[in-house]
């Protein structure tokens, strides 16, 4: 893990309620963490606890109804949507349970979306992604469509796609839900390699506690409180 102290991300008293027809539903109530440069992070709990909620406040996909959420330093309630969109970009990746590749683009195109969405030139996004495409073990599969691989080579290029900006942090919901036990090991695995090489933090929603023990912090939510802040097993 990265030695420094910076904060990456924040959380300070985050909650979220949905009021409809009368009826008050409180999916989150004063949750507060904060999450190092090169840290790794599980939040887990049943479903319904409200683990893809905070996932997706703090990557400002959502908005919170109480409290605060800082990525690098900049306050997501401060910023246009537009902001909140060169955030995202910027500083954080997204995997999910199910890859989400555009299957008409080749795995190349897939993960050199979010570096043309940047502004980056064509040809260096290109050299970009396919360096990395080469590190998660798809280096001869640059030129085939989502179709044509199997579902632990979608999910590595997913990973590609979340880390081929070097963001500060990704953020994975259920990232290896949709794998059997091996490939959802390798993958695991592959996003702790990653994390130790390029300095990325990882914050991950799972169900599986063995997985979540490999993480250097464990949070677990029940009913939409944080119960509980735990330390991984991982050396």
């Amino acid at each position: 893990m990265n030695s420094t102290t910076e904060n990456v991300l924040r959380a300070s008293h985050v909650a979220k309620t949905y009021e409809e027809g009368g009826l008050r539903t409180d999916v989150l109530s004063d949750v507060s963490f904060e999450l190092k440069r090169g840290q790794t992070m599980a939040i887990v709990g049943a479903s319904g606890s409200g683990k893809s909620t905070l996932l997706h406040i703090i990557g400002g996909l959502d908005t919170s109804s109480a409290g605060e959420v800082e990525v690098e330093g900049r306050l997501l309630s401060t910023l246009s949507d537009a902001e909140r969109g060169r955030v995202r970009n910027r500083s954080l990746g997204f995997i999910y349970q199910f890859h989400h590749l555009l299957p008409e683009f080749t795995a190349l195109e897939n993960v050199c979306m979010p570096l043309l969405i940047r502004g980056t030139a064509i040809a260096d996004a290109q050299r970009q992604s396919a360096a990395l495409l080469e590190r998660v073990g798809l280096g001869k599969r640059l030129q085939h469509k989502p179709s044509e691989l199997s579902g632990g080579e979608r999910q590595r290029c997913a990973v590609a796609r979340a880390l081929v900006t070097r963001p500060a942090c990704v953020l994975g919901d259920e990232p290896t839900g949709n794998l059997d036990e091996d490939n959802a090991a390798q993958v695991y695995g592959l996003m702790l390699e990653l994390n130790q090489e390029i300095g990325t933090s990882f914050i991950l929603v799972t169900h599986d506690t063995r997985l979540a023990a490999r993480m250097d912090r464990t949070l677990v939510l029940h009913n939409g409180v944080l119960v509980e802040k735990g330390i991984g097993n991982r050396e």
